[in-house]
């Protein structure tokens, strides 16, 4: 079975604009890792755009594409945050909030109007940004004894993971950060040096 250890995202903040009938939308895409650098755009942007009739959001959160929320703030539901999440979706992005903020026109666009405008919108703005490709990294960390220190070095140096941290004594540690693909062969290999153990540590979940 294939690993899947890429994912796509944006490289920096972009911004696309549409116009209906006189409503005005202004998109905005950002690149995030965590819910507390969403909570934090949200709250400056809604701060920031007090005077506009609705600021809808939508993200997507982690390689797996998994943790997302839509958001229609006050607008018919399923009309802004699902159609701004469908851009995100149909682009197979990642770690990106996209905002949509909507200044009244003073003419109703209607259920249909309002999906069409938010896709538009946010479509604009991803289409603004620049996509990269990032690679799914895991990191992993072995104790062994001093001796058996080249023995450590050797597999490192033919598997080239990234040293994190690394501390030398008569009992020695090494973090190593690499591809997940390439992850198997590189524990694999590492548990097989004598006195070489792999210190497993608990997993970390994002919560809302």
């Amino acid at each position: 079975m294939t690993v899947e250890d890429t994912y796509k995202t944006i490289l920096e903040p972009s911004e696309g604009i549409f116009t209906e009938k006189r409503s005005k939308f202004i998109a905005l895409a950002f690149p995030v890792r965590t819910l507390d650098e969403i909570k934090t755009l949200l709250d400056a942007h809604q701060k920031k755009y007090y005077d506009a009739r609705h600021v809808c959001y939508a993200y997507m959160l982690g390689a797996e594409r998994t943790n997302f929320r839509a958001n229609d703030n006050g607008e018919p539901s399923g009309t802004a945050g699902k159609p701004i999440l469908g851009q995100i979706n149909s682009n197979e992005l990642t770690d990106i909030l996209v905002i949509v903020v909507r200044y009244f026109g003073g003419i109703k666009l209607g259920t249909g109007g309002l999906v069409v405008a938010y896709k538009a919108a946010a479509a604009e703005a991803i289409a603004a940004a620049t996509i990269i490709e990032k690679t799914v990294d895991e990191d992993v960390t072995v104790l062994f004894e001093y001796p058996f220190m080249n023995d450590v070095m050797r597999i490192v140096k033919e598997e080239e993971p990234e040293i994190l941290d690394q501390s030398y004594d008569m009992d020695c540690s090494m973090t190593l950060r690499i591809r997940r693909s390439m992850m198997p062969k590189l524990r694999a290999r590492l548990e097989k040096v004598e006195t070489a153990r792999i210190q497993e540590e608990e997993p970390t979940e994002l919560t809302d």
